[in-house]
């Protein structure tokens, strides 16, 4: 028989009683529901409510959780609104996503609760993020993140794991090892005898529970929260058994029947109600009068939730969701004093600007604090503002984004600096799935600017010259910025830190110390997505963006000589898009050239090219002529990087539009 290892009144058994029985009378209610085909999804945490109610039951209220699907005990327990809770299941327009999205992906923030995503281990390095904030500003919370034994395996479970060992934060992960990452038994999975061995592996604290005993769990989880605030991380692996499929429809017919006899013999409420029984003199009359509390409880707002609104399709709302409005509060005096500066010095001096101004700002990278970054940009900041706010990682990409959305979260404007932009690719899932949806789903605004040097031209060969960013501009919730003077450079770069949405801002390494501009001394703050028309003319438009306009402004030097006069537009921000300011030019020239560095396939122009089409067909005199480099890995000998970039077939293009 389970027993605690602290005395328990007798109302406080029962209120305890009440906590397990409720997330298992709620699925038994879901189930039935999914027979009816009043829910599309169910994914069952019978036989574990043990770990969730136990985890909740012994963190503190200002700790955070970050649940995965078998954690309904978790929201019951931190008394989550019922009826929301149902009503997002139900998919209704009261659900805490409006329908959205469904099952357990939500949070709720004034519970402390950061919902999933269906990536596996994806939230793991948000709780690194949430624990860093709690350090930096000794605020004493904790963050505990689950995981099942299946995400494990996932890379963004070590990278979170080696983070918060390295930086000693204050976080607790939870594995809840219940035999079956869907179908693959655990002996398919991982070949240590545990997988709290692992622990040991990263400098993490490590126990092993069973996660069927309510008492041992608290007990866990109590030790482990102190441990962690003394700086030593803890990974707990709770044993239990998933007594259901992954989810309904899978069934469980991969599983033996002797697995289910043994288990069930250690159903946690069933183990809770024969103590009950046995220390407290509780009798089975109690027990089902105590059953049907917990149904009054929960089945009016059931019944509410099912006759509940559908959310009901509004484009225009939908759209306000993806971005927050942006409102700068530039206190800072204005400066007459201008300097010359190199595109890296702008980028250096925005990023030093906002740092004095605002203690909220930190970033991560690496080799970013006393090396000061591959390119030289963080140089000498960590004598500045030390090691808090400079901090290098491991070589890692998405444990350090994850962690910027855990800092976000809470509040700090984390800078995650890639160093280089071909490596965001590692970062791929963080950003498409944890924090370009993230507003829209329901979180608050996340104020993440992630820098990538991007770019060819400088022999670094096919891994370090990728320019990959349109990748992210058929994900709606991120702008994309991509400055090609050295004024914009510094403004552009002030405004993506200051706007609260996430921002990716891409820094050509060519451009880094080859151009030179006089610039105020001071940022100025605009508005992200306004192009500019850079030279005026009649006879043809240049549309581009970043090295593009170089090329294209030392192009139209040339052709004026020749009699032409072409109007060069500089996109500066992919998304949001200014389509107006392109629209505009072309109506007014009746020819464009659409120049990009990236391969033409699917690249930024492509997208451009179809609006052109569709909105200005009219006013064209000649079809819409692409320049983009060719199809193919960037090449690393200078003479063949050079036939590969667009800018050697400028001209050969640029002759056939203007004689159409």
């Amino acid at each position: 028989m389970i027993q605690p290892h602290q005395n328990y009144t007798r109302q406080q058994a029962i209120d305890l009683y009440k906590h397990l029985l409720l997330p298992r009378r709620i699925e038994e209610r879901m189930l039935k529901l999914l027979r009816q085909n009043k829910i599309s999804k169910w994914f069952s945490g019978i036989g574990q409510e043990a770990i969730s109610v136990g985890v909740t039951e012994a963190l503190h209220k200002q700790d955070y959780l970050l649940p995965m699907h078998r954690n309904l005990g978790l929201f019951t327990t931190r008394g989550v609104d019922l009826y929301k809770l149902f009503c997002q299941w139900l998919g209704k327009a009261d659900g805490f996503t409006g329908g959205r999205d469904r099952s357990f992906h939500f949070g709720v923030p004034e519970k402390r609760i950061v919902g999933m995503i269906s990536h596996l281990a994806a939230t793991i390095p948000v709780a690194d993020g949430l624990a860093l904030a709690s350090q930096l500003r000794n605020e004493g919370f904790v963050a505990c993140s689950f995981c099942g034994d299946g995400a494990t395996s996932e890379g963004e479970f070590h990278e979170a794991l080696n983070l918060a060992a390295v930086w000693k934060l204050p976080v607790i992960f939870i594995i809840e090892n219940n035999g079956y990452g869907l179908s693959t038994p655990t002996n398919e999975q991982y070949a240590c005898n545990d997988l709290v061995d692992r622990a040991l592996g990263y400098g993490l604290g490590g126990m092993k529970v069973d996660g069927n005993n309510i008492f041992e769990v608290m007990d866990a989880i109590r030790k482990a929260r102190k441990s962690a605030l003394n700086g030593t991380p803890t990974l707990i692996e709770a044993k239990t058994f998933r007594m259901r499929g992954h989810e309904e429809a899978s069934g469980t017919f991969y599983v033996p029947d002797e697995k289910f006899e043994e288990w069930k013999k250690k159903d946690p409420i069933d183990r809770f109600s024969q103590w009950l029984q046995a220390e407290q003199g509780i009798t089975e009359k109690e027990l089902e009068s105590i059953k049907e509390e917990v149904d009054s409880s929960f089945l009016p707002q059931l019944d509410r939730a099912l006759e509940a609104e559908d959310p009901k399709f509004d484009l225009n709302a939908e759209k306000q969701r993806l971005f927050s409005p942006v409102i700068f509060r530039n206190t800072a005096e204005p400066t007459s004093s201008t300097s010359e500066k190199r595109f890296v010095d702008a980028i250096q001096f925005s990023l030093q600007q906002a740092f004095e101004e605002d203690d909220d700002f930190l970033i991560m990278g690496q080799d970013i604090a006393e090396y000061g970054g591959v390119f030289k940009v963080t140089e000498g900041f960590v004598d500045q503002f030390g090691k808090d706010r400079i901090r290098n990682t491991p070589i890692i990409e998405a444990g350090a984004l994850g962690c910027a959305v855990g800092l976000a979260l809470e509040g700090l404007k984390p800078i995650v600096e890639m160093q280089f932009a071909d490596f965001i690719s590692c970062g791929y899932n963080q950003i498409i799935n944890n924090i370009s949806k993230a507003q829209y789903r329901w979180m608050p605004p996340l104020n993440i600017t992630v820098r990538a040097p991007h770019g060819a031209g400088v022999g670094a060969g096919p891994f370090h010259s990728q320019s990959p960013e349109g990748w992210f501009m058929q994900h709606p919730g991120l702008k994309i910025v991509v400055p090609a003077t050295v004024k914009d450079a510094q403004n552009l770069l002030y405004s993506s830190l200051h706007d609260p949405n996430p921002v990716l801002f891409f820094e050509h390494k060519k451009l880094y110390r080859s151009i030179r501009e006089m610039t105020p001394d001071q940022c100025v703050p605009e508005p992200l997505g306004q192009a500019k028309v850079r030279r005026e003319g009649h006879d043809a438009t240049i549309v581009t963006y970043g090295m593009g306009l170089h090329w294209a402004q030392d192009i139209a030097s040339a052709y004026a000589e020749k009699g032409f006069e072409l109007e060069v537009v500089d996109l500066r921000c992919l998304a949001p898009l200014d389509f107006e300011t392109v629209q505009q030019s072309v109506v007014k020239t009746n020819k464009v050239l659409l120049l990009q560095e990236p391969s033409a396939t699917l690249g930024p122009m492509s997208e451009l090219s179809s609006l052109i089409m569709e909105q200005c067909f009219e006013h064209l005199d000649a079809p819409v002529l692409r320049c983009s480099s060719h199809d193919m890995p960037i090449p690393y000998n200078p003479e063949l990087e050079k036939e590969y970039l667009a800018d050697a077939r400028l001209q050969e293009t640029l002759d056939k539009l203007l004689a159409y």
